[in-house]
């Protein structure tokens, strides 16, 4: 049976993750958060100090990326994320980890391994896998693209409220500038820039709300036939 692929891919703060979600929920498809894994390896290469020697101590990271114990569990509040037995999922979506994961992200070997790690979530009836580069680099076969965005402004916004949301503390302006900073380090990397595949479905969620983008998407899904 062939399993049906479809991937979002886009900015971080673009809601890829929640509409993600919500395609997985639909379908009844599995869900690959990508960036969770890069998110996962950052965090863990940081407890052992080695984010910062990841030239000198590279075999070694290489080692942690192919060797992460790491699992997904749902649940009524959403997908827990566990490291090392270890309950993570709000950890990971701190602005920190987030830098950490594009530090990560940038170095070639890192990549490749986690790509088979990634591309083993491809299993029946389907799966939707959210993260930079599952279009054009880890699921290039998918049938479904889609490209989700929104200005800088807009995400850091959204940011904010979902920090605060967490109860943790978040000033606009310096999420505004990590954004930033975050977009130019993933849009100029050497290894899988973040960019839209050629076939991919273009959507700007800056004005939209998350049911109106959610029906954007499905309707295109279902026009691929999905």
């Amino acid at each position: 049976m062939t399993v049906q692929i479809i991937t979002i891919d886009g900015p971080s703060g673009s809601g890829k993750g929640t509409l993600a979600a919500k395609l997985a929920e639909h379908y009844q498809y599995h869900l690959l958060d990508s960036g969770a894994l890069y998110r996962l390896l950052g965090l863990s290469l940081h407890k052992h100090d080695l984010l910062e020697k990841l030239d000198s101590q590279l075999d070694e990271c290489i080692q942690y990326a192919r060797q992460l114990d790491i699992k997904f569990e749902t649940s009524t509040s959403g997908i827990l994320v566990f490291l090392d037995g270890e309950d993570v999922s709000q950890t990971i979506r701190t602005e920190r980890v987030g830098e950490y994961a594009s530090k990560v992200a940038v170095v070639p070997e890192l990549r490749q391994a986690l790509f088979e790690r990634q591309r083993a979530f491809a299993q029946s009836p389907g799966l939707v896998a959210d993260g930079r580069d599952m279009a054009t680099s880890i699921f290039p076969e998918a049938k479904a693209k889609i490209y989700l965005t929104a200005s800088a402004e807009s995400r850091a916004e959204r940011r904010v409220k979902q920090l605060q949301g967490m109860g943790l503390d978040a000033k606009i302006n310096d999420i505004l500038a990590n954004i930033q900073a975050r977009d130019k380090r993933d849009m100029e990397r050497e290894v899988a820039p973040l960019k839209p595949a050629k076939d991919a479905y273009i959507i700007d969620s800056s004005e939209l709300t998350i049911d109106q983008v959610f029906k954007l998407m499905v309707d295109y899904v279902d026009s691929r036939t999905i």
